[in-house]
């Protein structure tokens, strides 16, 4: 359908929390998931969140499959996200590197839990619920932390672990997420 803009940070949508979906398997909705899908496969993201692109709505979609943006990260599965709850399974945090779309050039070092259960829906009602670690685990926690209005540089404990991505990372590609 759609590549839209994605907002950056600063933006006061972005740090406002998103509303539930009470409709399910509507045109609205499906449009909604074609714009998110067009435009994180124009900006080869791992995930995008509803709010990014302006709609206050908690809806999160995410997928890493042969992505040149994480040649070594574990593939994702392409999932649909909606009205999501999380839970962390024990209390091991890992800390990785993250970017974000909506803070474009830039990386930290986050902190997450290492294990998670999520639960919530698909575009059409159906339940999804599942258990992840690793990478799976670090972006549900990252998407879905845009519903509740943070963005991932409020997560970051050592700011000194925060900065432009050619800084950090003198010669290599690394493009944002």
């Amino acid at each position: 359908m759609t590549v839209r803009t994605v907002l950056r940070m600063g933006e006061p949508l972005l740090l406002e929390k998103a509303l539930p979906i009470v409709a399910f398997d509507t045109p609205e909705l499906h449009a909604l998931i074609e714009d998110m899908q067009d435009t994180m496969q124009a900006m080869d993201g791992a995930g995008i969140a509803a709010p990014q692109i302006g709609v206050s709505l908690q809806v999160v979609i995410f997928g890493v499959g042969q992505n040149p943006r994480y040649p070594d990260a574990e593939q994702v599965p392409y999932t649909v996200l909606i009205n999501p709850t999380l839970t962390p399974v024990g209390d091991e945090i890992e800390e990785g590197w993250e970017g974000c779309l909506s803070v474009p050039g830039m990386r930290g070092l986050v902190p997450r839990y290492e294990r998670l259960h999520y639960a919530g829906f698909d575009q059409f009602g159906n339940t999804i619920d599942r258990l992840v670690s690793g990478f799976h685990a670090r972006v549900v926690q990252h998407e879905c932390d845009h519903l509740n209005g943070i963005l991932y540089p409020m997560r970051i404990a050592d700011l000194s672990q925060f900065g432009y991505t050619d800084i950090i990372f003198p010669g290599q590609d690394i493009p944002d997420d």
